[in-house]
């Protein structure tokens, strides 16, 4: 795993226990016990190990149109010098704005159709990247076929994605690894969804699609069951309104709910532009990632970052924004005097989210 040196969005660290005992063998005497009918008496467990501190590490909007997708003939370098701040990370993850397929029909009515052949997946695990979410108004953007070959793409590459499935279970099911003695739950939905796609891309009782948060009481039953044997509870969401910095009503009514419902960290994006974040309740809550790989940012949307958590426990003890501009499409960190101001303008973002600077 990737060690973390200050406050970087990364990965969790605990440490492993090890348990040491036996009983029986030979007297003093040398001689041998005699033998008995009673069961033998079972070992105790060993105690669990107190899990490390760790580094997450959050990115926003992906995809890899433009100039982007000759990226991933080499897909080791696809995402650019940011890797390096993803890979430092115990854990990373990024929005994934896109279907995975190179046929199927584009949705009807959309201005945008977003799709990626599977190296993507690859270049992402190249990058650093451990996790990402398709549960977003363009995971299905090539409709049935894209989807199911989203699925097999997923499921050959072994790269872990949530928000989608081939039914609501899988769509809706948690993420788990464990990072430094940290067991983790990833849980992946959405709440924008083009009405006249809403009953076609989400999923269902035998109908693939995506997590829907529209649907409130499942989602809350989504964290429920990703609190149970965990540590730590993310939750991402693809929610709130283009080009506007301040969370809406139904993002801060849905943020409550999750965090009642057992949610630790809660992240996502849609705005194309970053928002605010900062602590709900002691847990830690960010409204909007913005772009990050991405090919049509420009102006305010070009702003970016990843946002670095350090996690102990089920605790954020720092929150860290790392300034980036999108060139190119690729998020290059920014550094000096303009990382610096950037740092400053993203912390003055939480003035309109209802959320405090510390827990």
């Amino acid at each position: 795993m990737r060690v973390f040196a200050v406050v970087a969005v990364g990965v969790l660290v605990a440490g492993a226990a090890s348990a040491c005992g036996g009983s029986g063998g030979p007297k003093a005497d040398g001689a041998t016990p005699p033998a008995t009918s009673a069961k033998p008496t079972a070992k105790a467990a060993p105690p669990k190990a107190r899990p490390e501190p760790i580094v997450l590490a959050f990115g926003g909007d992906t995809h890899f149109e433009g100039p982007l997708r000759s990226r991933l003939a080499n897909p080791a370098t696809a995402l650019g010098p940011v890797a390096s701040t993803l890979r430092a990370a115990d854990l990373a993850m990024v929005n994934l704005e896109t279907a995975i397929t190179t046929g199927g029909t584009p949705a009807p009515g959309k201005e945008f159709a977003f799709r990626a052949p599977p190296s993507a997946l690859t270049a992402l695990r190249r990058a650093g990247v451990d996790v990402a979410s398709m549960a977003n108004n363009h995971g299905m953007d090539y409709m049935e076929e894209g989807l199911r070959d989203s699925l097999a793409a997923i499921r050959r590459s072994g790269f872990p994605v949530v928000g989608i499935g081939r039914d609501a279970d899988q769509a809706f099911k948690a993420y788990r690894t464990t990072v430094k003695g940290n067991r983790i739950a990833v849980v992946g939905a959405t709440q924008v969804l083009d009405d006249n796609l809403i009953t076609a891309w989400t999923a269902g009782p035998g109908k693939g699609g995506l997590a829907s948060a529209k649907d409130v009481p499942r989602m809350v039953r989504a964290v429920k069951d990703a609190r149970k044997g965990s540590d730590l509870v993310i939750v991402h969401l693809h929610w709130g309104q283009e080009l506007k910095a301040c969370p809406l009503p139904r993002q801060r009514e849905l943020a409550k709910t999750l965090v009642d419902a057992g949610a630790d960290i809660i992240v996502g994006g849609h705005a194309h532009v970053p928002l605010g974040g900062g602590y709900l309740q002691g847990r830690y809550v960010h409204y909007g990632m913005g772009n990050f790989v991405f090919s049509s940012a420009h102006g305010q949307t070009a702003k970016s970052g990843v946002l670095l958590l350090r996690v102990e426990g089920r605790k954020v003890t720092k929150a860290k924004w790392k300034p980036a501009e999108i060139i190119g499409g690729l998020p290059i960190p920014m550094k000096g005097a303009a990382a610096a101001a950037e740092g400053r303008r993203w912390d003055g973002l939480r003035g309109c989210t209802g959320l405090t600077a510390r827990p």
